[in-house]
């Protein structure tokens, strides 16, 4: 599993063998399976969590019931409430598998250890940090600016797998659309290819 995570942070940054060493004891290892939590809402955030293998979802339930999408994770991505995270304050969201999914997982306390130890990492998460940012301001424009047909396609361009993997109601749900709507842009696509 720790492979995955090294080809992921070589993609941004340098590591010497030495700092493989390093970085590998600061990671603890966890299998979920399909809807199993990770964190729930209302819990503090102890770890980050880096997806190895399978999907997972992080999202919150309003007080009608009715759950809202707020990022999915997949091989390659970190996951975590980050705000919990870094204040202990209470999540307000939930994450769970939506495969069966492996991770690595580091807490607070490692995690800044970690930046300390091997300054690299420091670097390789402001790098990370500063494309979560702009990933987060072009998502707000988006749902301000486009419309749903176009944020679907907009979705599946930058994210192909998302349709072979995601079931349709929770890409309908991190698209702030109702099922319905999301079943019927896809078919006016259909119908025009």
């Amino acid at each position: 599993m720790i492979d995955v995570l090294f080809r992921h942070i070589e993609e941004k940054v340098t590591l010497t063998d030495r700092d493989k060493d390093v970085i590998k004891t600061f990671f603890v290892q966890k299998k979920l399976r399909k809807r199993q939590y990770l964190l729930q809402e209302g819990d503090v955030c102890k770890n980050i969590a880096f997806v190895c293998k399978g999907m997972l979802r992080s999202y919150n339930v309003d007080e009608k019931g009715e759950e809202h999408m707020s990022v999915f994770g997949w091989e390659g991505w970190w996951l975590s409430d980050f705000n919990s995270f870094l204040t202990g304050e209470p999540s307000m969201f939930n994450i769970d598998a939506i495969e069966d999914s492996e991770v690595l997982l580091i807490s607070h306390a490692e995690y800044e250890r970690l930046t300390l130890t091997v300054p690299i990492m420091d670097r390789y998460f402001r790098i990370l940090y500063q494309k979560s940012i702009v990933t987060k301001e072009r998502r707000l424009m988006s749902s301000v600016t486009h419309t749903a047909e176009e944020k679907y396609l907009l979705l599946i361009e930058s994210n192909p797998e998302i349709i072979e993997r995601i079931p349709q109601n929770l890409i309908a749900s991190y698209l702030g659309l109702a099922p319905e709507t999301l079943s019927r842009i896809r078919k006016n696509l259909a119908f025009r290819r």
